[in-house]
């Protein structure tokens, strides 16, 4: 379960001062990944997305800020991460599905299986409920997207990121990602640390480890 904590005692103290109340908290960076490793192995039988969702897991999971996160005017400290998909459901519309990380790129590849198909078939959402700090995740693979900033009704302070169709070309195979993240969760030094993190580890699927920061 999260834990309360004292944003006093915290690196983002000043942050949540600042920014808690702000009626805008959200930041959003984006870039520009090479993918194409992570095209190869999709290949080969994995789900491209499934393998770009364990990849930001990973880096997450590295990144010790994605363990926080403001909450009803608090803040709150996790212990673990999911990272949450839209699946299209049999019955043409949409649903969300938290999916468990795990370092594990065979067991979260398993549970990713598992879990979306019985939201495509159920068309209900699956959510792990407050154990998790959840990433949010939006895939639209059919259109070439530049970036995207997302709407910040109040009521929604996870990160989120959000790409479209991979490009391929002469230089490989390039995605640009979107990422939005709360300021009081994180500063900009740390969501581009977390985007470094992800391009090693779409350079590198499966293996534990990352770049030198």
């Amino acid at each position: 379960m999260a834990q309360e904590i004292d944003p006093g005692r915290t690196s983002r103290a000043a942050a949540f001062a600042a920014w808690m109340g702000a009626p805008m908290p959200m930041v959003t960076l984006t870039g520009t990944f090479d993918a194409g490793r992570l095209l190869r192995l999709a290949r080969r039988g994995f789900k491209f997305n499934m393998l770009l969702c364990w990849c930001i897991g990973q880096a997450a999971s590295q990144t010790p800020e994605f363990y926080l996160l403001p909450v009803d005017g608090k803040l709150l400290r996790y212990d673990k991460l999911a990272v949450n998909v839209v699946v299209a459901t049999r019955a043409g519309g949409i649903a969300t599905c938290d999916v468990p990380f795990s370092g594990n790129l065979a067991r979260f590849n398993r549970d990713y299986l598992t879990l979306t198909r019985r939201v495509r078939d159920t068309g209900r959402d699956y959510a792990l409920g407050k154990d998790y700090m959840v990433i949010g995740t939006s895939a639209l693979p059919g259109f070439a997207l530049d970036s995207a900033v997302n709407i910040y009704a109040g009521m929604y302070n996870n990160p989120f990121l959000l790409w479209g169709k991979c490009r391929r070309g002469l230089l490989g195979a390039k995605l640009p990602i979107s990422f939005q993240f709360h300021h009081v969760q994180m500063d900009g030094q740390q969501a581009a640390q977390f985007l470094s993190r992800l391009q090693w580890a779409m350079l590198h699927p499966g293996r534990k480890g990352g770049p030198a920061l």
